[in-house]
């Protein structure tokens, strides 16, 4: 009987031993810092996923990461092209105030279309290294990093012995452990080894680049040590030109006749780089890891020469078509899933939400142009109304675009030119394909907005387009 109620005993206390042991693991587990994955196509628009209702593409991946996270419908790069936005999101500083506002190398210092006497508004073509990055704040918290794919943030005047681009303003020079891929470039030489990067050798001939960096991105959660927290970064090269993609998606894609499909190389390319991405999130799950990372997925601008409809304009314009992107949010353990936001947030608001989410604090008197959206992603606040601002006084590499800035504020969204000191107005919630100027109709809501521009762009120090010394401005 001694016996007996010995061995009951005995399970009992291993019972409670469990219970605690249980309850112990619950109560750590808010304290643990997330690991964090921040995934960036090139030039995806923003109906270039089947999850934003393109239903001629097949992107199961970023599906299944919508459905089980926050899918924002008014999500915005910082700029039209890629290198500003890039920057953005690395130091939470808008392209204005970094003056980092073209795509690198761009067009020469003082350009100007033919027969224009406006130039385009000087700028910086990389990110100098007293900025601090949201890389090297998290590695001083702790974090391994890792960055994979293209960083297009080193393309300075000058080259080294060996005739690169100055090599130590790439990511690894810039907070991160590892650097696979980033460097100046701007779109691979190929997509299919050997790749011509010069910082990335192939290890097989003919393999796919997004499979290739997919490989690498496994490879640095699995060398990562139990209770250690890691940011990667991959940047993706896809859907950049060349447009190259294995044969099998290229014919599956030719054999699909829809409408949202009208080049099925660029529709195979996104497939691949759905697919590569699902091997990582896959590798997550085996490894128990879902639960507690934060991945982001968003592009850096709009699509090249690729349907946009039902918005207006593409990369290098500042319509809806080249700043409206995708933008996906998943936090299992941090943010409940399956909801789609109207809010518009913007490429600055990651480095100071990313921080928050890994318990990093910022200074109080540090100058961030993005807002923090974890409150709002928890359902504990709502997001303060605010204004949205794009600056982009420059040519793009096919150079039709307007000089220009634009600003939102709520539905309504004002663009000013600067070669002929014109506006245009559009309410987005009626007219998202940007088709009726409002400008004459409601002319207080368009001084209005010009005057809150003009104040954030000076606030900010923005450079702005010149006149010609010999030319005379014209009405």
């Amino acid at each position: 009987m001694v016996q007996r109620s010995t061995r009951w005993l005995s399970l009992l206390m291993w019972g409670l031993s469990a219970v605690m042991a249980v309850a112990s693991l619950e109560a750590s587990e808010p304290a643990s810092r997330p690991n964090i994955v921040l995934i960036m196509a090139d030039d995806l628009g923003w109906k270039d996923l089947h999850c934003y209702g393109n239903a001629a593409l097949d992107t199961p991946a970023l599906d299944r990461l919508a459905a089980e996270g926050v899918r924002f419908t008014d999500g915005y790069a910082a700029a039209p092209v890629c290198t500003p936005t890039r920057a953005a999101v690395m130091t939470g500083l808008s392209p204005a105030r970094l003056r980092i506002t073209n795509h690198a190398p761009g067009n020469g210092e003082g350009f100007h279309l033919p027969g224009s006497t406006l130039q385009e508004a000087a700028w910086h073509s990389f990110l100098p290294l007293e900025q601090v990055t949201l890389a090297e704040r998290l590695r001083e918290a702790g974090y391994a990093t890792a960055f994979l794919g293209k960083w297009h943030l080193s393309h300075r005047k000058g080259h080294d012995a060996l005739g690169r681009f100055e090599p130590q303003l790439r990511p690894e020079h810039q907070g991160f452990d590892l650097n696979l891929g980033g460097c100046d470039f701007g779109g691979p030489p190929s997509y299919f080894a050997p790749y011509r990067l010069p910082n990335l050798d192939a290890k097989e001939e003919g393999e796919y680049l997004p499979d290739r960096l997919a490989d690498e991105a496994i490879a640095f959660v699995r060398e990562q040590p139990a209770g250690k927290p890691f940011f990667l970064c991959w940047w993706n090269y896809s859907v950049h030109y060349p447009f190259q993609a294995p044969d099998e998606l290229i014919a599956k894609y030719r054999d699909r006749e829809k409408a949202g499909n009208d080049n099925p190389t660029y529709s195979a390319m996104i497939e691949g780089m759905d697919r590569a991405i699902g091997r990582l999130l896959a590798e997550l799950d085996a490894r128990g890891l879902t639960h507690n990372t934060l991945v982001v997925f968003t592009s850096d601008n709009g699509p090249f020469a690729a349907d946009v409809q039902p918005l207006r304009g593409e990369k290098g314009y500042l319509y809806e078509g080249g700043i409206r992107v995708p933008w996906i949010v998943r936090w299992p353990r941090g943010v409940a899933g399956n909801r789609v936001s109207e809010v518009p947030v913007i490429s600055t608001d990651l480095f100071p939400t990313l921080l928050d989410a890994a318990g990093v604090e910022r200074d109080a008197d540090e100058t961030c142009d993005g807002v923090d959206l974890i409150p709002m992603l928890r359902g504990e606040a709502t997001l303060p109304p605010r204004d949205l601002t794009f600056h982009y006084p420059n040519y793009a590499f096919h150079k039709q675009n307007r000089l220009g800035s634009a600003i939102r504020r709520g539905d309504y969204k004002l663009i000013h030119f600067y070669d002929d000191d014109s506006v245009e107005l559009y309410d987005l919630r009626r007219d998202l394909s940007e088709t009726t100027n409002l400008a004459d109709s409601l002319p207080a809501v368009a001084a209005d907005l010009r005057t809150a521009l003009t104040q954030q762009l000076t606030a900010e120090g923005a450079n702005l387009p010149t006149w010609l010394p010999t030319a005379e401005r014209q009405p």
